[in-house]
């Protein structure tokens, strides 16, 4: 359905409840729907209504699940190799700041 479509639908929606006797009320400029003494929605909002329930352990799956682990932490544990050290240029300054030349350090 196009929004040409949807226009059209509720535009004759809109005649039918007007030929049926309804009426559009004009509503002021800057009216907002909610109230404002009312708390906001996200206030009033209870989250976890429903009480917990009990959950059952399966102790195969557990069981799996820690061997699993345990293995990834294993694989890990190896000491990882840092990049390759390359030389790197370093500037090399006078006692006011100034630079006197650029040096090549290997670390």
């Amino acid at each position: 359905m196009s929004k040409a479509d949807l226009r059209a639908d509720l535009e004759r929606a809109t005649e039918a409840f007007l030929q049926e006797g309804g009426q559009v009320e004009a509503i002021p400029r800057g009216t907002s729907g909610t109230d404002p003494q009312s708390p906001p929605d996200y206030l009033t909002r209870r989250l976890f209504v429903e009480p917990r329930t009990t959950r059952t352990l399966v102790p195969e799956v557990v069981a799996t699940i820690e061997e699993r682990r345990k293995a990834l932490s294993k694989r890990n544990t190896k000491p990882r190799r840092g990049p390759l050290s390359r030389p790197r240029r370093k500037t090399i300054y006078d006692d006011f700041g100034e630079p006197l030349r650029r040096v090549w350090i290997e670390d």
